[in-house]
């Protein structure tokens, strides 16, 4: 250590597993979003509007802080870097979320969370076509990776930081593209205006959650991890948070787990800790 001081040692020690403590305190915040909204949608929350009022309330309270924290590191914005964010808003935040909560509604937290995690290598591919990510099929790092990975749009959003180098700003961005389009399509889809109100009951806990947790401190750290790290080491985390869903399914929802199910996390965590 030369002649740092236990202090300096320390910090540096907590430096460096950083990366992996942000994302694993994401997956509980993930998982807890799967169980509350689950909880919400079972009480007749429609999961469009569920995420309509997720996206709105993010756009307002993370452009709050973009504007105050990066008005000086804020670039340019460009018609690439638009598109972009416009078919990120609309993978991620509309069509993305609402598929996974129309899911939920349907089958159970557990299941939806483990589905994020069935579709390997997608990730991994995109991020070798904009270059974020390097493989040698020679080495079993490199064959683990490809073997590994989950589904995500991680590959796009890594491409727009490396454009757009202020995360509070294209976290906001993104949201608003993301409310404007999944508002457009709670119109279409529930004719009913008085499915929009919310009382002080668990549709406003799952909103406010999803705002705090979800759409904002997520897509903040997982923009710097990204940065630091690559896509590939943010979407291997993924299958931690199934394995947290479940156990507080089955506390909380009382979900049933099956030793199939089991296995199958067992199986997860072993390639989730090969990948990293």
């Amino acid at each position: 250590m030369g002649g740092q001081t236990p202090y300096a040692a320390l910090r540096n020690m907590l430096n460096k597993v950083k990366p992996y403590r942000s994302m694993v305190s994401l997956q509980f915040g993930y998982a807890g979003m799967f169980i509350i909204s689950m909880v919400s949608l079972k009480h007749g929350m429609s999961n469009f509007i569920l995420a309509t009022y997720r996206h709105l309330a993010a756009t307002i309270i993370i452009a709050s802080f973009a504007f105050l924290l990066e008005r000086k590191i804020r670039p340019k914005m460009t018609l690439p870097i638009f598109l972009m964010i416009v078919i990120l808003g609309f993978l991620e935040l509309v069509l993305d979320q609402n598929l996974y909560f129309l899911g939920m509604k349907y089958t159970s937290a557990t299941y939806t969370s483990a589905f994020l995690n069935i579709i390997p290598a997608v990730t991994f591919i995109m991020a070798m076509i904009f270059r974020l990510e390097k493989i040698n099929v020679k080495k079993i790092r490199s064959m683990a990776k490809l073997i590994g990975t989950a589904i995500t749009v991680m590959g796009a959003m890594s491409f727009t930081l490396k454009k757009y180098q202020a995360e509070l700003s294209l976290t906001a961005w993104i949201c608003f593209m993301g409310m404007l389009d999944g508002a457009g399509v709670s119109l279409v889809t529930v004719r009913d205006l008085s499915a929009w109100k919310i009382g002080w009951d668990s549709r406003l806990l799952a909103a406010t959650y999803s705002v705090i947790v979800c759409s904002g401190i997520t897509f903040y750290v997982q923009g710097v991890v990204i940065r630091k790290r690559g896509p590939v080491f943010v979407i291997s985390f993924s299958p931690l948070c199934m394995i947290i869903t479940a156990a507080l399914g089955t506390i909380i929802l009382a979900e049933k787990l099956h030793l199939g199910s089991i296995l199958g996390a067992i199986i997860i965590v072993l390639g989730l800790y090969t990948v990293v």
